[in-house]
């Protein structure tokens, strides 16, 4: 029905356009064969085979126009045609010929025998002449108008001369809205160096990018190897980063398979791009058979973090999937989204805050969730740092009235997202953190809800994370800010950490502290060097980089184990056990209400009741 619709739409003046047309060279090419059988002279034409002409003239038409209909050379869109349009012509034109020798024996209108093959030849050419030139005379308009519009049109470079390069070439060769021209093309495979891809030079490999940038005068990049792995793609991005063009690239190879490469694809190069890895694979059926048919809670659901995690968890069909968070712009935007991507998923959005016991209370009784992530959390270093209270009463009491109701109301797990800022803490953050890791462990010695923790370190693109921070700096002019030339962090994509956290929550069987393999640490001067770079401009010249000095309770660099934790494996090689570090839970818990209480009571001394907690806590003092 859906093919029916798309042909009704076809404009039918240009139907009935190529019928003529086709019935002219129909004409032509049966005369034709006719005329060069006999050497290109008329009058010695046989007169019965000038009969025969005229006999079957009309029934040719007739059944050759039906060919070409049943071979779809009416619905073609023949300024894109391909390889296959050609196929088609052939077969309906081979087709039409056999049916005109089978209609001249039936009718006994004899034929001179190379007449059938004459006439097949001539008809595929002036039928190939017609739907061809329209392509041919397109793409000659579109180079006069890239002559004409030099001057606004940008120069491309396209790294790849396989099946994806071919498919962006043919966009950009034959469109006209596209202000693109493909220069040249980078290919590491030496076979193809000096040839041309649709008449775009092949100049050579990876080494010869910076050389064709000058040459050709480029100005946009495209990377076109959707199937490269981490390394190569890292390799050659690094080799691009360095001429200042703007660099775009596919998405992924699965554009390819479905035939799906347009330059309306492509994206721009990020900086997880640049970090050199794979992505991080998970064991999807664990993760389908932990979280399918489950009822599971996500507070801070509208977060970063939170928001990742239910897109993830409403992709392995959960009975139930519950958002919780205090801000009602973040809970709407991913209720929007995923009630667009789930229709039939069973979604409720709550706003509410995770310090209010009874309001948890209530939530817990009426849903009773089988699987709680708390990602509720105040997570910005200097702020907290500058109120301190809040980042006990949010992060502490929060996980604490959070953990009490999934107990009260038999949660099967809790898992916590934690952060390597809890790690010897030297912020309040961080502190605060350590702390809701140590109430995970206190919970799950007394309660049947197997309560485990998720430690991991920065992740790339969260909200008030660095790199909004520099992309944010870069578009308004510079400078870029960095704290310490030599601070590093660990990085991780959001799709990334949370998919390793569902995985951990599958693993988890109570009281562990799971440890994320965030592979290598990067410099942060690293980072905002490359973004300035991805953004076609030049670092200390176009932006400047400034140092601002480490802000209160920032380290140099993060850990992700204390001294006393050792690391255990699991099915996953990213993702390990730290061994949980002993203490008293009933003189915990006792410390656990008189700091809680403190914070609520705004007392000034809260650094100090936190260190009694926390003894690694170490903290500059005025």
């Amino acid at each position: 029905m859906e093919k029916k619709t798309n042909f009704l739409k076809i404009p039918a003046n240009r139907i009935i356009a190529l019928i003529l047309l086709d019935v002219m060279d129909i004409t032509i090419a049966s005369f034709v064969a006719l005329y060069i059988r006999f050497d290109f002279r008329f009058k010695d034409i046989y007169p019965q085979y000038l009969k025969s002409y005229e006999h079957i003239l009309i029934p040719t038409i007739l059944m050759t126009l039906l060919f070409f209909a049943i071979w779809k050379l009416y619905k073609s869109v023949w300024r894109y045609a391909s390889a296959n349009e050609l196929i088609n012509i052939v077969m309906a034109n081979i087709c039409a010929s056999a049916a005109q020798f089978v209609l001249c024996w039936i009718t006994g209108n004899s034929m001179p025998r190379s007449y059938s093959v004459l006439y097949c030849f001539f008809l595929v050419l002036l039928t190939c002449g017609v739907r061809f030139g329209y392509r041919i005379l397109r793409i000659i308009n579109n180079k006069r108008m890239s002559l004409a519009m030099k001057n606004i049109r940008s120069n491309v470079m396209v790294i790849g001369a396989g099946a994806a390069g071919d498919m962006l070439l043919k966009e950009i060769e034959s469109s006209s809205y596209l202000e693109l021209t493909a220069k040249c093309i980078i290919d590491d495979q030496p076979g193809c160096h000096g040839k041309l891809l649709r008449g775009v030079p092949i100049v050579g490999g990876r080494d010869k990018i910076q050389d064709a940038v000058r040459l050709y005068n480029i100005d946009e990049i495209i990377f076109a190897i959707p199937s490269a792995d981490a390394k190569t793609k890292k390799e050659i991005l690094e080799i691009c980063k360095e001429t200042g063009c703007k660099l775009r690239m596919l998405p992924g190879v699965y554009q390819l398979i479905n035939g799906d490469v347009s330059v309306s694809k492509l994206k721009d190069v990020e900086i997880e791009d640049l970090l050199g890895r794979e992505p991080i694979q998970i064991n999807t059926e664990e993760v389908l058979g932990y979280v399918s048919g489950k009822t599971v809670l996500v507070t801070g659901g509208g977060g970063s973090i939170g928001s990742e995690l239910c897109r993830q968890i409403a992709a392995h069909n959960p009975q139930k999937l519950i958002i919780l968070d205090i801000y009602e712009n973040n809970a709407y935007d991913i209720q929007q989204e995923l009630v667009r991507k789930y229709p039939k998923l069973d979604l409720i959005v709550l706003i509410a805050s995770v310090r209010n016991k009874n309001r948890m209370n209530q939530i817990f009784e009426t849903y009773r969730p089988d699987i709680v992530y708390h990602a509720a959390a105040h997570k910005h270093v200097p702020l907290m740092e500058d109120s301190p209270n809040e980042a006990v009463k949010n992060n502490v009491m929060g996980t604490y009235r959070t953990a009490l109701a999934a107990d009260k109301y038999g949660t099967e797990k809790f898992v916590l997202i934690s952060t390597d800022k809890a790690v010897n803490p030297t912020n309040v953050m961080g502190a605060s953190k350590r702390i809701c890791e140590m109430i995970i462990q206190m919970m799950n010695q007394k309660s049947k809800t197997n309560f485990v923790a998720v430690r991991f370190g920065n992740v790339l693109g969260s909200n008030g994370s660095v790199i909004p921070l520099f992309k944010k700096q870069i578009a308004e002019g510079g400078p870029v800010t960095v704290t310490d030339p030599n601070i590093i962090r660990y990085f991780m994509t959001i799709p990334e950490a949370v998919s390793l956290v569902l995985q951990a929550g599958a693993y988890a069987k109570g009281g562990e502290i799971f440890v994320l393999n965030m592979g290598e640490p990067v410099k942060i001067l690293d980072l905002a060097v490359n973004l300035i770079k991805l953004s076609g401009l030049r670092p200390g010249a176009d932006i400047e980089i400034k140092f601002t000095g480490l802000r209160p309770g920032e380290k140099m660099y993060e850990e992700l184990l204390m001294d006393e934790e050792g690391l255990k494996k699991t099915a996953n090689r990213m993702i390990f056990i730290g061994k949980p570090i002993e203490f008293n839970s009933q003189e915990f818990e006792d410390q656990l209400e008189q700091l809680i209480a403190d914070a609520r009571a705004e007392s000034g001394d809260i650094r100090n009741r936190i260190k009694e907690i926390v003894p690694t806590f170490q903290w500059e003092k005025e």
